[in-house]
């Protein structure tokens, strides 16, 4: 696992203007729209836990063969895994890398892709489809 630390900020308006992308044709196609996307999602999920007066226990994971997680979410002696991709056409293999948690000294719990999907759907009963609309 690798230990670099992700910066996230609450306010994706103040990303937007300290990297000069005002607009949202910018916002929606530049590139760094998946990065933006992503920051927005895990502000929102923070800031859902802190205003119900929860202390989340949240990681991004990365290992060296570049297996990513964009949020674990520990609770309940499990490990809810996130991930966040900026499509409305979401596919299963999005969540590939849920299975390194196969290995994990805690159980997975269910997981799901964050995205631009219209509807709240599921790849299986371990996996939901979340747009991120409901978030």
């Amino acid at each position: 696992m690798i230990k670099t630390p992700k910066l996230y900020f609450y306010d994706t308006g103040l990303v937007s203007f300290l990297t000069r992308w005002g607009s949202t044709e910018t916002l929606m196609n530049g590139a760094m729209n998946g990065a933006i996307l992503e920051n927005y999602a895990v502000s929102e999920i923070l800031k859902s836990y802190e205003n119900s007066g929860k202390d989340p226990i949240i990681y991004f994971y990365r290992d060296r063969d570049g297996k990513e997680i964009d949020i674990l979410i520990e609770g309940d002696g499990q490990l809810l895994p996130l991930e966040i991709k900026k499509t409305s056409s979401p596919v299963k293999s999005m969540i590939a890398p849920f299975s390194v948690l196969e290995k994990a000294p805690l159980k997975r719990g269910t997981g799901a892709l964050i995205c631009l999907a219209e509807k709240l759907s599921a790849f299986d009963n371990s996996n939901f489809v979340v747009p991120i609309s409901l978030l």
